[in-house]
């Protein structure tokens, strides 16, 4: 048997805390880096800005700019100067030949510029030179002059976010993951302790629920066979026929008694020791086949016909009892109370993981409202025709129980045409 690692509370709690934490905090460390070099890069911007002005005043008034350039101290070295007419004519570059320059129009700082006065790229490679420059572009009234800062060591450090602020921001991150841990543990051990009380306390409460319909259904056939018994052993004058009567009575409620029984430990068993239940390959085709030659032999009055469309042929490994209650419950339940005349069995998947199953009859069905509860134990639709026709009221809640002990689940609806459909899925491998 496949045995299953359950992740404690305590550990879920944990591992959820951390990672909601941690992507909390690197979503905000890569804000804040974003954040942190936009601002680097719009600083450096503003100095080159208040240079590229007072160079544009300069030309502007129509002084020589040359002398300017290389009289006035410059914010970087290296500093690349253009100016650049308004129709992206470059009219000088102190680095590069004129010659070798095209239009700079659609620059992306000087695009920026002519549109909105000033514009700036934070890393272009240059097509004059292959270079990479940091570039910062002024419109003035006749010309844009445009600097640009070779990509150095220098620069990459100016325009670095400040890895100390992540460090740290990483190092209380990892504080309070120490502190989340045993907070969490503490919590998930207390968490654990109420489940497991709840738990408990359900389960003390459906066993108490379950004691008391089975007293409740005890008491009829008891009290039958009771009767029975002390007319029989009253000494009153029978006829052959009364008596015959009189003991048939008492073995059809002891009948119903020992069904009864049956049924409450089938259910049992797989609720309080599932791990005890056998399992083997089991050939559903060969249950079907069963339960065909079953219906065969019955009275014709109580006859239904079955139709299988079982293409192909189904193994999963589990219970071969369980299994063939199953379909034997849903076809006595059919039988006993459908008021149909047929029963279909399809197979509607079959893969490598499960297959599902659909198990109709075309008989009356139930009201909506019903339905909900029609698995649920000792639940009958009409309880004094249930009585009348041997009934349990266990089947529909061993079907269920023996589905979900086969890893799967089942549901009933009422069909379109009348009757009950119910589809239900059984696991390839059960856990």
């Amino acid at each position: 048997m496949a045995s299953m690692i359950k992740t404690s509370f305590h550990k879920q709690l944990f591992l959820q805390l951390i990672a909601f934490s941690w992507a909390i905090v690197l979503c905000f460390i890569g804000f804040q880096y974003a954040r942190e070099k936009e601002y680097k890069s719009e600083f450096l911007n503003a100095q080159l800005q208040q240079y590229n002005r007072h160079l544009l005043t300069t030309v502007e008034e129509g002084e020589a700019y040359e002398d300017y350039i290389a009289t006035h101290d410059k914010p970087f070295d290296e500093l690349r100067i253009s100016i650049i007419a308004l129709s992206g004519a470059v009219v000088y570059d102190n680095t590069i030949s004129l010659d070798s320059l095209d239009n700079h129009r659609g620059r992306p700082e000087v695009a920026d510029a002519l549109v909105k006065g000033v514009g700036y790229n934070i890393s272009r490679q240059s097509t004059s030179d292959g270079r990479e420059y940091f570039y910062s572009a002024t419109r003035g009234e006749r010309v844009i002059v445009r600097t640009a800062i070779p990509y150095s060591n220098t620069l990459h450090d100016l325009l670095e976010a400040d890895w100390s602020f992540i460090v740290v921001m990483i190092s209380i991150t990892l504080a309070m993951s120490c502190i989340a841990y045993f907070t969490t543990r503490k919590l998930g051990k207390d968490i654990e302790r109420i489940n497991h009380y709840e738990a408990e306390q359900e389960k003390n409460r459906l066993k108490r629920q379950l004691t008391n319909n089975i007293n409740h259904e005890l008491k009829t056939p008891v009290a039958s066979i009771q009767v029975c018994l002390e007319t029989l052993l009253s000494g009153i004058n029978l006829s052959d026929e009364k008596r015959q009567e009189l003991i048939e009575r008492c073995y059809a409620n002891n009948e119903r008694l020992r069904r009864l029984l049956s049924d409450v430990s089938l259910i049992t068993r797989m609720e309080d020791g599932s791990q005890l239940i056998s399992k083997e390959p089991v050939i559903i085709n060969d249950i079907l086949s069963e339960i065909a030659q079953e219906l065969e032999i019955m009275p014709e009055e109580e006859r239904l016909t079955l139709h299988l469309k079982f293409d192909e042929q189904v193994v999963i490994e589990g219970n071969l009892s369980l299994i063939g209650s199953i379909f034997r419950n849903l076809t006595e339940n059919a039988v006993a109370y459908s008021e149909g005349k047929n029963i279909y069995i399809s197979l509607l998947e079959n893969n490598e993981k499960a297959c599902s199953i659909r198990f109709e009859d075309d008989g009356k069905g139930v009201e909506q409202k019903q339905l909900p509860h029609l698995f649920e134990r000792f639940y009958r639709v009409d309880k004094g025709r249930s009585r009348l026709k041997g009934g349990t009221g266990l089947g529909l809640s061993i079907v269920k129980h023996a589905v979900h002990f086969h890893g799967g689940y089942i549901t009933v609806t009422n069909r379109p045409k009348g009757g009950l459909r119910f589809e239900f899925t059984l696991s390839k491998k059960c856990l």
